[in-house]
């Protein structure tokens, strides 16, 4: 039997409508369409341009309903942490800020002033990271925001999606757990929080869980799209909710690496992980698709080649990475988490001023530049990893990478020669796999039976163990002993 699905997912650079053929238990997926995500910046903030999303998403429904094809369901899935404030009339107040723009600097501080950290991720369990959903709220309030005065509802982004395809008000777990304004214990919102930036629950939507009906396409979609009553469905409405859903484990001791413009790195729990030293380590419990926590740490990931790329001449990746090997090894290593890399106004210039800081060679050819920035990664995966070890309630023996960087075959041969584990790279469709999974009721099992990945094995331990020791010199990170930890 074959059924359909669409799987929308938006990322932070680009986003597409994917078609999904399912054959027992078999997934084959259709990029309908491709478009991409940019920021706007308009009057001293950056805007993510929701009605451009919303138009090429309604594009890509229009070419399904074009083949003839009535497909079961839909899901959406976007990155975390951003909103969409709704008048009373229904419209859109605002086009959503996003997490990159630099108006919610210093306002974790602030904020903790009233309620203390310990206390905020007591409840949450969630890393404090400035842009938080949280934290975006409060700025909004202490700026006297007009769009957040006059809102008569808070929705995520794939939530509003959704409302502008069905009219209905939902706010999905996995997605509202990266905001820092759900109770990692109950699952649910947190009332006490809310009520600290002037909120309370029902200004957002219905809660519901990934697997739950949303309601179903408005008649006005219906007649641009050629679509019928499609129902939208929730689905692990964050990117990485649906990503670490299609990890293609067969047990439970792995570890995944949600490899794209950011890093994430974490296990799956039962229960949250909720102690003063994962609060030190800044670890986070975020909502998995079957209510379990996926406990990670949010990394900077391919930002920093992207943006370096974005101020050179045209070059593929295959290229940068032939000079990236001609380069002497460990010759400028950074720390890829600290803020100078946020957002600068020039990556190459903020990369070259680190290793001046730090006494190091400065990188001045495209290939010094990616092969510093891939070495560094690589170490600051190991880093984490170290972290992660120390709180982890099960060994762990292989770390799955998934998403657009499980390609970069050259980044993960580091990635295993640093930590000195078995990496496990692939599907790059993990996100959109999890979507459909969620959508279709399909299991992990089918998932790993029917991707291909690619398996890389440690190498030269000794060589990254002696240069580990000097990038966390040059970074000023503690050790935590990982041969002593690491479990084979």
């Amino acid at each position: 039997m074959t059924e359909y699905y669409i799987a929308v997912d938006l990322g932070a650079t680009s986003g597409r409508v994917i078609l999904a053929k399912v054959t027992d238990g078999m997934v084959e997926m259709e990029e309908v369409n491709r478009f991409p995500n940019h920021l706007i910046h308009l009057t001293g903030h950056y805007y993510w341009d929701i009605f451009e999303l919303y138009r090429q998403i309604l594009a890509g429904l229009k070419r399904v309903g074009e083949m003839g094809i009535q497909p079961r369901s839909i899901g959406i899935d976007t990155w975390g942490v951003d909103v969409v404030l709704i008048g009373a009339d229904l419209n859109l107040l605002s086009q959503p800020i996003s997490y990159r723009d630099p108006y919610t600097n210093g306002v974790p501080e602030k904020f903790f002033e009233s309620m203390p950290l310990s206390e905020v991720y007591e409840k949450t369990g969630i890393q404090v990271m400035n842009f938080n959903t949280l934290f975006q709220l409060a700025a909004m309030r202490a700026y006297n925001n007009s769009a957040l005065e006059a809102a008569d509802r808070v929705l995520f982004m794939p939530d509003a999606i959704a409302y502008l395809l069905t009219g209905n008000f939902v706010t999905e777990y996995t997605i509202a757990s990266t905001g820092q304004i759900v109770n990692a214990s109950t699952r649910q919102l947190d009332e006490e929080l809310l009520h600290a930036i002037g909120l309370n629950s029902n200004y957002f939507g219905r809660f519901v869980y990934p697997g739950e009906k949303v309601g179903i396409l408005t008649r006005e979609v219906q007649h641009a799209t050629g679509l019928g009553p499609v129902p939208v469905m929730a689905v692990g409405g964050h990117d990485t909710a649906s990503a670490v859903a299609a990890v293609p484990a067969f047990d439970k001791d792995f570890a995944y690496l949600s490899s794209g413009t950011w890093s994430l790195m974490g296990i799956e729990v039962d229960e949250p992980i909720i102690t003063e030293e994962s609060r030190r380590l800044n670890f986070t419990n975020e909502g998995g698709v079957h209510r379990e926590i996926r406990f990670l740490k949010n990394l900077c990931g391919m930002w920093l080649l992207e943006s370096c790329r974005r101020e050179w001449p045209a070059t593929n990746y295959d290229q940068l990475i032939d000079e990236a090997k001609a380069i002497e090894p460990f010759r400028s290593l950074i720390d890829t988490d600290d803020p100078c890399f946020a957002n600068p106004h020039s990556m190459t210039h903020a990369i070259q001023d680190y290793c001046r800081r730090t006494g190091q060679p400065v990188p001045e050819t495209q290939g010094e530049f990616v092969r510093c920035i891939y070495e560094s990664l690589a170490m600051r995966y190991r880093a984490v990893m170290e972290m992660l070890l120390t709180l982890a309630p099960r060994p762990v023996h292989c770390l799955h990478i998934i998403g657009g960087g499980s390609r970069n075959a050259y980044l993960n041969q580091m990635t295993a020669d640093a930590l000195g584990m078995l990496v496990v790279a692939g599907p790059t469709e993990c996100t959109a796999l999890g979507n459909i999974m969620v959508q279709a009721g399909l299991t992990r099992q089918q998932i790993a039976n029917a991707v291909e990945t690619k398996s890389f094995i440690p190498q030269q331990q000794d060589v990254w163990d002696r240069a580990y020791e000097r990038y966390l010199s040059i970074t000023k990170q503690p050790s935590n002993d990982y041969n002593k930890n690491h479990k084979n």
